[in-house]
């Protein structure tokens, strides 16, 4: 964020890099520097204030917020809120619906309580959901994001302490949990912090390995199948992978500190192919891929045939715009 106003569209492809400076969707300076939670068909979700969230298609400049006061009252502890919660956020689409879904779990620390909630945005109502958290929050990293695959939201601990069923799934359209074990090679080579990835059109985990100084991608080539795990080695410890190229090639970034800042491309092989440093780098997790779209909210084609019907020519004002994409 530049003064705590603008953000950044990031285009990355083998034979082009460009930015391009937007503004946030957000009416005023935030409290609070804002995250990215996830992205879904040209939207990308953020938080810029404890108490709501923003919807946001960075090509139309359309934003949506969302309110979640309960949520966030459930929170506190005795009156204080807790600045280190375990939320799991999760952001996608239900095609049988036509309804893009936000998934909230979140502790009750009053009741001591884990609870897991759904927003239609079709019908903007929240639903209290009846499916059981399979693990504990305790077992997630502070507001872990899911990643939107194959209709379910997937999320990974941030610590792995036995790979099996690691990675947890919660399918849109089935409201229900399942889960997938990650590669037992994870374990042996200690690698830390494992995260999701979307690589082509493949479910990917990748960690850090300080030993070697390498990041371990590991992608699943075919869903569900654990025997599909395929191992891919970048010779950079602070290498976040973000998409594949049009050739096939691993776009990612390193950290802004390191040797190795700003976007990367490496083939599969661990080769460096190009290193663009000029490009602006957030520090924090602060960035989302996503695929630029002119599609609506359903409820807001809706609510716009209404208002065409009182009022001729009435349309939505531009507000806002995103992060970072490649």
């Amino acid at each position: 964020m530049k003064k705590g106003a603008m953000a950044y569209l990031i285009y990355l492809d083998e034979n082009d890099a460009s930015q391009k400076e937007v503004s946030p969707p957000f009416e005023k300076k935030p409290d609070y520097d804002f995250e990215v939670l996830g992205s879904c068909r040209g939207f990308i979700l953020l938080r810029g204030n404890p108490r709501f969230l923003v919807v946001w298609n960075p090509l139309t400049g359309f934003s949506k917020r969302i309110f979640y006061s309960h949520i966030v009252r459930s929170l506190k502890y005795q009156g204080f809120r807790l600045p280190y919660s375990r939320n799991l956020h999760g952001f996608g689409y239900d095609a049988s619906q036509d309804d893009y879904l936000l998934v909230v779990a979140y502790r009750d620390y009053e009741r001591q309580e884990d609870h897991l909630e759904c927003l239609s945005l079709r019908t903007n109502s929240w639903i209290n959901l009846d499916a059981v958290l399979p693990r504990p929050l305790d077992w997630f990293d502070r507001n872990s994001c899911g990643l939107f695959l194959n209709g379910a939201i997937h999320w990974v601990p941030s610590c792995l302490k036995d790979y099996r069923d690691a990675i947890l799934i919660f399918d849109l359209k089935e409201r229900t949990f399942s889960r997938i074990s990650a590669p037992g090679q994870l374990l042996i080579s200690k690698c830390l912090f494992p995260c999701l990835a979307l690589l082509g059109d493949c479910l990917s985990l990748y960690c850090h390995n300080y030993s070697s100084h390498t990041t371990e991608i590991w992608v699943m080539k075919e869903y569900k199948v654990h025997s599909s795990w395929t191992l891919f080695q970048i010779p950079c410890k602070t290498f976040q992978p973000l998409c594949l190229s049009s050739n096939g090639d691993i776009i990612g970034k390193g950290h802004p500190f390191s040797d190795q800042k700003g976007y990367l491309i490496y083939n599969v092989r661990g080769d460096l192919f190009k290193h663009f440093k000029n490009l602006y780098c957030p520090i924090r997790r602060a960035d989302a891929v996503y695929t630029e779209s002119l599609l609506s909210l359903p409820s807001d084609i809706k609510d716009k045939d209404k208002k065409n019907k009182r009022k001729a020519g009435c349309t939505y004002s531009p507000c806002f715009a995103t992060r970072y994409s490649c």
